[in-house]
């Protein structure tokens, strides 16, 4: 490595391959994925991301333990009450991205190239 370029991880060497497969495969699951967006911008009780990804609140929790696992949501609690939220920016960013991918899969022109439409 160049004594100018930063070790930032992202060599083809990385120590950290192995576990960004886990991240990947983690992720590999639509309502995991849903739930990840249902996060992005706020945190949510188990019954209300059930409601949003349209799933039961058990199988929700199952999704959110593994989330919980690979540390990408954390917890908060408010007397008897659960909050979820990200713990960090990254996964929203992989999961927005994966989407954005999606979208050049499928359409010449993707939603997140468009020009705003004004009123």
């Amino acid at each position: 490595m160049h004594a100018d370029m930063q070790d930032d991880g992202l060599a083809v060497d990385s120590p950290y391959v192995d576990l960004v497969v886990e991240v990947f495969s983690l992720l590999a699951d639509a309502t995991r994925v849903r739930i990840v967006l249902a996060l992005r911008d706020q945190e949510l009780s188990v019954n209300h991301l059930a409601d949003l990804v349209e799933k039961s609140p058990t199988s929700v929790s199952q999704h959110l333990a593994k989330l919980r696992w690979g540390r990408v949501v954390k917890t908060r609690q408010d007397g008897t009450r659960v909050f979820y939220s990200l713990v960090d920016e990254h996964a929203r960013t992989l999961v927005t991205q994966a989407l954005y991918q999606a979208q050049h899969a499928l359409e010449d022109v993707p939603p997140h190239h468009r020009a705003p439409v004004t009123p």
